[in-house]
Protein backbone atom coordinates (compact mmCIF):
# COMPACT_ATOMS: atom_id res chain seq x y z
CA UNK A 1 0.00 0.00 0.00
CA UNK A 2 1.18 3.27 -1.09
CA UNK A 3 0.03 6.24 0.44
CA UNK A 4 0.62 9.96 -1.29
CA UNK A 5 0.28 13.51 0.66
CA UNK A 6 -1.50 15.37 -2.18
CA UNK A 7 -1.46 18.58 0.18
CA UNK A 8 -0.22 19.67 3.60
CA UNK A 9 -1.22 22.30 5.99
CA UNK A 10 0.94 22.90 9.09
CA UNK A 11 0.58 25.07 11.57
CA UNK A 12 3.30 26.43 13.98
CA UNK A 13 3.13 28.19 17.61
CA UNK A 14 6.12 29.86 19.05
CA UNK A 15 6.81 30.43 22.90
CA UNK A 16 9.43 32.44 24.44
CA UNK A 17 12.34 31.15 26.42
CA UNK A 18 11.50 31.78 29.80
CA UNK A 19 8.88 30.69 32.76
CA UNK A 20 5.79 30.14 31.59
CA UNK A 21 3.97 32.64 34.53
CA UNK A 22 6.67 35.63 33.42
CA UNK A 23 5.22 39.38 33.04
CA UNK A 24 7.01 42.65 31.88
CA UNK A 25 8.58 44.05 35.44
CA UNK A 26 6.72 47.63 34.05
CA UNK A 27 3.26 46.62 32.33
CA UNK A 28 2.49 43.63 33.84
CA UNK A 29 1.27 41.89 30.93
CA UNK A 30 2.39 38.19 30.04
CA UNK A 31 5.01 37.70 27.78
CA UNK A 32 3.44 35.54 25.41
CA UNK A 33 1.05 38.57 25.30
CA UNK A 34 1.85 42.53 23.74
CA UNK A 35 3.19 45.47 25.40
CA UNK A 36 0.78 48.50 25.52
CA UNK A 37 2.62 49.74 22.57
CA UNK A 38 2.21 46.88 20.16
CA UNK A 39 -0.89 45.24 18.48
CA UNK A 40 0.22 41.68 18.03
CA UNK A 41 3.38 39.98 19.64
CA UNK A 42 5.92 38.69 18.15
CA UNK A 43 9.30 40.35 16.65
CA UNK A 44 7.56 43.76 16.69
CA UNK A 45 7.12 43.06 20.32
CA UNK A 46 10.43 41.05 21.52
CA UNK A 47 11.84 40.51 25.05
CA UNK A 48 15.07 42.51 25.92
CA UNK A 49 17.23 40.59 29.47
CA UNK A 50 19.35 42.68 31.59
CA UNK A 51 22.76 41.10 32.79
CA UNK A 52 20.32 41.34 36.28
CA UNK A 53 18.11 38.54 34.95
CA UNK A 54 15.39 40.63 34.71
CA UNK A 55 13.28 40.09 31.48
CA UNK A 56 10.95 43.23 29.91
CA UNK A 57 9.29 44.55 26.72
CA UNK A 58 11.43 46.16 24.21
CA UNK A 59 9.40 48.96 24.23
CA UNK A 60 8.53 49.03 27.78
CA UNK A 61 12.03 49.14 28.89
CA UNK A 62 12.87 51.10 26.26
CA UNK A 63 10.47 53.78 27.34
CA UNK A 64 11.77 53.26 31.09
CA UNK A 65 15.16 54.31 30.68
CA UNK A 66 14.30 57.04 28.51
CA UNK A 67 12.97 58.81 31.80
CA UNK A 68 15.36 60.94 33.79
CA UNK A 69 14.19 59.55 37.14
CA UNK A 70 15.13 55.77 36.14
CA UNK A 71 18.95 56.67 36.09
CA UNK A 72 19.71 53.89 33.46
CA UNK A 73 18.31 51.32 36.30
CA UNK A 74 16.76 47.66 36.13
CA UNK A 75 13.39 48.65 37.39
CA UNK A 76 13.44 45.67 39.21
CA UNK A 77 16.59 45.75 41.14
CA UNK A 78 17.71 49.30 40.60
CA UNK A 79 21.64 48.03 39.29
CA UNK A 80 22.67 50.00 36.44
CA UNK A 81 20.70 48.09 33.23
CA UNK A 82 22.80 46.37 31.12
CA UNK A 83 21.27 44.50 28.15
CA UNK A 84 22.33 40.41 27.98
CA UNK A 85 24.03 39.56 25.02
CA UNK A 86 21.43 37.18 23.40
CA UNK A 87 23.40 36.17 20.21
CA UNK A 88 27.51 37.44 19.57
CA UNK A 89 26.17 37.33 16.06
CA UNK A 90 24.01 40.52 16.81
CA UNK A 91 25.42 42.56 19.75
CA UNK A 92 23.12 44.89 21.71
CA UNK A 93 24.80 48.09 23.29
CA UNK A 94 25.69 47.46 26.75
CA UNK A 95 24.51 50.04 28.41
CA UNK A 96 21.75 53.09 27.25
CA UNK A 97 22.02 56.07 29.19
Amino acid sequence: MKVTIKEWNSVATWQWDIPEDDVCGICQVHFDGTCPTCKYPGDDCSLLSGKCGHNFHMHCIMEWIKQESAKGQCPMCRQPFEWQDQDKENEAPTQTE
